[in-house]
């Protein structure tokens, strides 16, 4: 999809996302890279996690939107309802099987599982909306992948001790994501940004309700050490990148923010080496020099046939 086919901005805001939008995308990028630390720190079930990071973060869409777009919420059609709907649902997933991988095997194998994503994305995008993506540019989501590869190391013996079930859920979150990430790049095309990030984040929250009910998960009596570190998951990660994410689709390839999300596990190492002090190996430093030659190599042949 290139620019011209995106609908015209009219504020300022939108005008500023626009100009910068690549920019923003790699800042959502670093921001959602920090999910794996927050959800392995807190203690509380998966379900509760997702439940409570939507409670907190629709608001902040919802009372826009409400206020201001409610002509525009009227006027989306039913199919992009449905298809929102869906796309939400899929988000769902993702968080679902995301927060049980990092309490179920190690974070670096459960990055690289999740971020397989653009796979999704680019089968989509060719086989079904019937998009043209260069050979270069797919050589360059696969350097990436592999290089995300060597940051993990994949210790087979982690997944001799029983993390294979972790595993498994890690890489359903990445089909989950690439299809959250495709349905959103269409919806967009038709629905204003605003709009789109509270009907996906309310179809998401929906989904979650319905799960603790069905669960009988508990929704109070967690630590106030985890209901603090699911506020800072809410304004970091959904709102400070999936909120970021779909409103660049606006102006963006859902292909160029999966292949950039993918190098998720370079960001997520020099987190840890801030946060927690633990600092790379060599061969996970020679893996993050992939990743990033990986998404240059695919950043400068994807501006160029935007061009």
């Amino acid at each position: 999809m290139t620019e011209k086919n995106i609908p015209k901005p009219s504020s300022e805001s939108q005008s500023f996302l626009k100009k910068y939008v690549k920019i923003i995308v790699v800042l959502a990028v670093i921001a959602g890279s920090s999910s794996g630390i927050f959800g392995r720190a807190i203690e509380a079930p998966s379900m509760a996690i997702g439940f409570w990071r939507l409670t907190l973060g629709l608001p902040f869409f919802a009372i826009p939107v409400l206020l201001k777009d409610r002509k525009e919420l009227v006027s989306v059609s039913r199919k992009n309802h449905i298809v929102t709907f869906l796309a939400g649902a899929f988000l769902f997933g993702h968080f679902f099987c995301w927060f049980n991988a990092v309490k179920l095997t190690n974070i670096g194998s459960a990055v690289v599982l999740a971020a397989l994503h653009p796979l999704v994305v680019i089968i989509l995008t060719v086989f079904v909306f019937k998009r043209k993506v260069s050979v270069r540019q797919i050589l360059g989501i696969v350097l990436a992948l592999l290089g995300g590869t060597m940051v993990a190391g994949f210790d087979y013996r982690e997944l001799s001790q029983g993390n294979f079930i972790g595993d498994i859920l890690a890489f359903m979150a990445a089909i989950f994501m690439g299809l959250y990430f495709a349905i959103g790049n269409e919806v967009r095309k038709e629905v204003s940004g605003k709009v789109y990030v509270f009907l996906v984040f309310l179809a998401c929250w929906l989904c979650f309700a319905i799960g603790i009910i069905a669960t009988k998960t508990p929704v109070l009596g967690y630590s106030l050490k985890d209901y603090a570190l699911i506020l800072g998951l809410t304004l970091v990660c959904q709102i400070g990148a999936h909120a970021v994410f779909n409103l660049c689709f606006g102006y963006v390839d859902s292909l160029y923010v999966s292949a950039w999300e993918s190098g998720e596990s370079v960001f997520a190492i020099i987190l840890s080496i801030i946060f927690l002090g633990q600092f790379p190996t060599q061969w996970e430093i020679m893996g993050c020099a992939v990743v990033v030659a990986g998404l240059l190599y695919y950043n400068y042949f994807s501006s160029k046939q935007g061009k």
